[in-house]
């Protein structure tokens, strides 16, 4: 899970171009959206792809993807337990 947790906070730092940032200071519990590290809608389509390029999974339906997008820590949950289901 550690890991899994590590990885995320690297792919959302490359493919966001999040430059001034480590993935150290991205806090695991802290909310992606709003008030956390502010990430948008558009945000939200490079996680999508994220998610499928490098976990092979995809999110069809919109009330999962807002409940496992809240954190990296509920992001990372929600990639082990689809990766087990596979």
């Amino acid at each position: 899970m550690e890991e899994i947790i590590r990885n995320l906070k690297v792919q959302i730092i490359e493919s966001l171009n999040l430059e001034d940032i480590t993935p150290e200071e991205i806090d695991t519990e802290a909310p992606l959206f709003g008030d956390g590290l502010g990430l948008d809608s558009i945000d939200a389509l490079e996680i999508m792809i994220i998610l499928e390029k490098h976990y092979n999974i995809r999110i069809a339906d919109p009330k999962k993807a807002k409940e496992a997008f809240y954190s990296v820590k509920t992001l990372a949950e929600y990639v082990v337990a689809n990766r087990e289901e596979q």
